[in-house]
């Protein structure tokens, strides 16, 4: 099913109580759904616009575009099956734990519009929270070196954790470089065909 929305800034209208506002940036029917942390960490502050204004965003930027899943590094990135967020929206101060939980719902619900086949949240705090609502796996203390690029089966999605980007080596860039290059060969949407079950000739994929 396809959203209804071809705007890419805030493609749902989402607002929230805060300055700067740092929305969701993107493909409405992404593949791929790049989540980080919060703008002071991962750029946007000044732009608006997720995982910009940062040399460790742009970094990322470029890998994501060597691998596939963008078109073209810039502000904004030029977007192509692949939508850019946060789990925090709002501002450049670090968020407390009261913070989070307030706008936790709004983030959930974003996930769950996009409903993107592939999660790639950046760094420990968004690999935490999408382990803890997507996936199986614990949660507490995540090595973010072994995990980083690494496949991880979740409930209806595929997760790709990824190392914060200020923090890589050469061979980590490569790494996730490797992985999703790989990743787009693949019949990674894991979607069935259920139209033969239907009078007509429509398909009616399911995942």
């Amino acid at each position: 099913m396809k959203n209804v929305t071809a705007r890419q800034h805030n493609p749902f209208g989402f607002d929230a109580p805060c300055e700067p506002f740092v929305p969701g940036y993107g493909d409405a029917n992404a593949h791929f759904h790049v989540i980080g942390d919060y703008p002071g960490v991962h750029g946007g502050a000044t732009s608006g616009i997720p995982f910009t204004d940062n040399p460790a965003a742009e970094r990322l930027q470029r890998a994501l575009v060597e691998a596939g899943l963008l078109a073209e590094v810039g502000t904004p990135p030029t977007v192509e099956k692949t939508y850019l967020s946060y789990l925090y929206m709002c501002g450049g101060d670090p968020p407390t734990e009261a913070d989070y939980d307030e706008l936790e719902p709004l983030f959930d619900t974003e996930l769950r519009a996009i409903t993107a086949h592939v999660l790639l949240p950046v760094g420990e705090r968004a690999t935490q929270h999408v382990f803890a609502n997507t996936t199986s796996e614990p949660t507490d203390s995540i090595d973010m070196d072994a995990r980083h690029a690494t496949e991880v089966v979740g409930s209806g999605w595929l997760v790709y954790p990824i190392k914060e980007p200020a923090e890589w080596s050469d061979d980590d860039e490569d790494a996730l470089v490797d992985v999703l290059t790989a990743l787009l060969k693949t019949d990674y949407r894991r979607e069935a065909d259920l139209g033969r079950f239907l009078p007509n000739d429509d398909p009616y994929l399911v995942r």
